[in-house]
């Protein structure tokens, strides 16, 4: 059954339509990635023709080994690096550098040492909404800060947090600019399991809340299927007996365990064992073959 599915997600019905209109059928949703390439050297590019969608409110996770391109591609999606090929359009413009209309969350929490929860968080609001008044600024990010859980931190200074207390400032931060898609590069990775889950209940609950997009990159499978509605599992550039093949986007799977799980009940649900092999062996046999 679990295959069945896998193979409808990742190999669409073939098109018998007029080559023509083939060739005119424009790739649709929110986000869109066309034929997108990364190469440092001509003859061996990292990554070719990946192309993919996301649809407005939709949890995509990518999974890969390191240095198949996972962080590459998000840094194009943020508008931090650019592509050697192909394009990415977000609500019909094109991403051609950084935007609050995308917000990022990295591995490090990124604040700023010198100022404190609420003045980090303060900081990007203003940027966003330059014409608010601080008392408005103030409710904002009081707001957020409530949904991360760190009301009673938010005078705190980042040396006075703990790693997953910073984390949640991250995440809080990001939010609160109201971005149309939220970039995740393995933002609980440094987390011990403990609080790693924990984050991850909490930004369950936000992302159901806001309807937010989201696009993570993570190396722990059973993140991705807590939280993402499709998994793209990337495969690495190598050496074949045809000569060198470029990492790209292997399959896309469509996790179909209900939307509504959690991480306490996930191993109890039916075809999560299935999901999670599947997963598991293609980064064992498959992504690097």
């Amino acid at each position: 059954m679990w295959s069945e599915v896998t193979q409808r997600a990742a190999v669409p019905a073939p098109d018998t339509r007029d080559p023509q209109q083939r060739k005119a059928a424009p790739v649709t949703g929110f986000l869109q990635i066309e034929k997108l390439g990364k190469a440092y050297l001509p003859a061996k590019p990292v990554f070719a023709d990946v192309s993919f969608t996301l649809d407005k409110g939709e949890f995509v996770c990518i999974i890969g080994h390191s240095g198949c391109g996972k962080t590459t591609i998000l840094n194009v999606l943020a508008g931090l690096d650019t592509a050697t090929s192909g394009n990415v359009i977000m609500d019909g413009r094109e991403v051609s550098g950084p935007s609050l209309d995308r917000g990022v969350v990295f591995q490090s929490h990124a604040l700023m040492p010198w100022l404190t929860v609420r003045q980090n968080i303060a900081f990007a609001v203003k940027s966003r909404w330059p014409e608010w008044k601080s008392a408005q600024v103030n409710a904002h990010v009081e707001k957020f800060v409530a949904l991360v859980g760190l009301s009673p931190a938010i005078d705190k200074k980042p040396a006075q947090l703990s790693g997953g207390m910073k984390q949640r400032v991250g995440i809080a931060r990001a939010f609160a600019i109201q971005p149309k898609m939220l970039l995740l590069d393995e933002p609980f990775g440094a987390l011990d399991a403990l609080t790693r889950g924990t984050i991850q209940d909490e930004l369950m609950t936000i992302v159901r809340q806001t309807q937010q997009t989201v696009f993570m990159i993570t190396h722990d499978v059973d993140e991705a299927i807590l939280l993402a509605d499709r998994i793209l599992l990337m495969s690495n550039g190598n050496e074949t007996p045809q000569g060198y093949r470029p990492g790209g986007i292997a399959e896309v799977v469509v996790n179909p365990l209900p939307r509504e799980r959690t991480r306490a009940s996930l191993h109890h649900l039916e075809g999560y064992y299935g999901l999670r092999n599947h997963i598991v062996d293609f980064l064992v046999t498959r992504a690097k073959a």
